[in-house]
């Protein structure tokens, strides 16, 4: 009897998750096809989608905490020895301590090797305000819009003062305000593949081109063989300058990591969409915070719009001023000629840099915005070689024109 019940709990939960597969297949088939009304109306219809409450979010967290620090153990280290009994231990530890006499809380502590490691990349850092496969929802509200089943706000306030300010404020003063969020937030993006394989061979290789980041650690240098308190003291403030860099290269490393890791996510998206609240002066961004068109040149030059249109005659001039502008160095203070003629004089160094971005040339390298450049090498490359290249599809966004 006993296995019976078992066998039919198996059985019964086999059957939940087949009917949650269908469910998500269901749900990433609408959202391609930007059914966003269905969509949410089978998440509303779901109680798996509904938000819990305080009491069973802290019961839950307890029990896969509890969890993690029974299971979760420390593999022996690389460098051990094979004669050695294995140095197997647990990778958190749960301990009390004490505050005052009478007042202890609970601490749990990860292991150094788990410290090192999380030390090294953020990849696996969970980003809940991710880029939308849908175009989001219209903002009719504070804290009604943007995403379907994260919680959003208009502003990004700093004060309860505030929050209770933009509550107070009329809907039909905010109007204008929600129509420029919903008109940004339904602009579509996509990767650009093909700057987004350079930036990861770069990466690969140990970064320091392009402006991104050394991936290696400045080395400490050696403590002098000399009991001068003279030499001793700039040793020491050699020290804490290289530690100073190394925190910052760590700093930076992260950041371009986040980054990677949203655009490798979304590389195979026909298109994406960015959410936008504003801030407390008013100004608008995207809500989601690493990858996005107000980014670094690193990201402007991975992101276009996945909505292409025909340059045209004119397109096609702005195209070259446009590089122009973001090779700079004096070359966005000329006239719009002079910018046009720059960017002709210099259609070896687009093609070269278009064909073989880091084998030929790298000419690229040397603008101000490297990967905004190339990326505008790579689009005007190849809308000159077509046959008619006001007829080429161009998905290159003109983020600012010089006027």
């Amino acid at each position: 009897e006993g296995n019976q019940d078992k066998k039919g709990e198996e059985d019964k939960h086999e059957t939940v998750c087949l009917e949650q597969q269908k469910l998500r297949k269901n749900l990433n088939n609408l959202m391609k096809k930007q059914k966003r009304r269905q969509v949410l109306k089978i998440i509303g219809s779901q109680d798996d989608f509904k938000p819990w409450g305080a009491d069973a979010r802290a019961k839950v967290g307890s029990r896969l905490i509890e969890l993690l620090v029974k299971t979760a153990y420390i593999q022996p280290p690389a460098n051990q020895l094979a004669d050695d009994p294995p140095d197997l231990r647990p990778a958190f530890v749960h301990s009390l301590r004490t505050v005052y006499p009478g007042r202890r809380y609970g601490v749990i502590t990860c292991d150094p090797l788990i410290v090192k490691g999380l030390e090294r990349t953020p990849r696996d850092m969970v980003i809940p305000y991710m880029p939308m496969l849908v175009p989001p929802a219209k903002w009719t509200d504070y804290d009604k819009g943007a995403y379907l089943a994260l919680r959003s706000y208009v502003m990004r306030t700093r004060s309860k003062r505030q929050r209770e300010a933009v509550k107070r404020a009329p809907k039909k003063q905010l109007e204008s305000v929600f129509e420029a969020l919903d008109t940004l937030g339904n602009t579509k993006w996509r990767v650009n593949n093909k700057v987004l394989g350079i930036v990861d061979r770069i990466w690969a290789s140990g970064g320091r081109l392009a402006d991104l980041v050394d991936r290696d650690e400045v080395p400490f240098p050696e403590k002098p063989d000399t009991e001068d308190q003279s030499e001793l003291t700039k040793w020491k403030w050699k020290i804490r300058s290289v530690k100073k860099e190394n925190k910052e290269r760590h700093s930076l490393r992260c950041e371009i990591e986040l980054k990677l890791a949203v655009a490798r996510k979304m590389r195979d998206e026909e298109g994406f969409f960015y959410p936008h609240n504003i801030d407390f002066r008013g100004r608008a961004y995207p809500m989601h915070p690493y990858l996005n068109h107000l980014g670094s040149d690193m990201c402007r030059g991975i992101l276009e719009f996945a909505e292409g249109r025909a340059l045209g005659k004119s397109g096609l001039r702005w195209l070259k001023i446009h590089l122009a502008n973001l090779y700079a160095g004096g070359v966005d203070k000329l006239s719009h000629e002079g910018r046009i003629a720059f960017a002709e004089n210099h259609l070896d160094d687009i093609f070269d840099s278009a064909d073989r971005p880091l084998e030929g040339k790298r000419w690229w390298l040397k603008a101000e915005d490297p990967f905004q450049c190339l990326a505008v090498c790579i689009d005007l490359a190849a809308a000159l070689r077509s046959r008619c290249p006001e007829r080429f599809i161009s998905h290159i966004p003109v983020h600012q024109v010089s006027i």
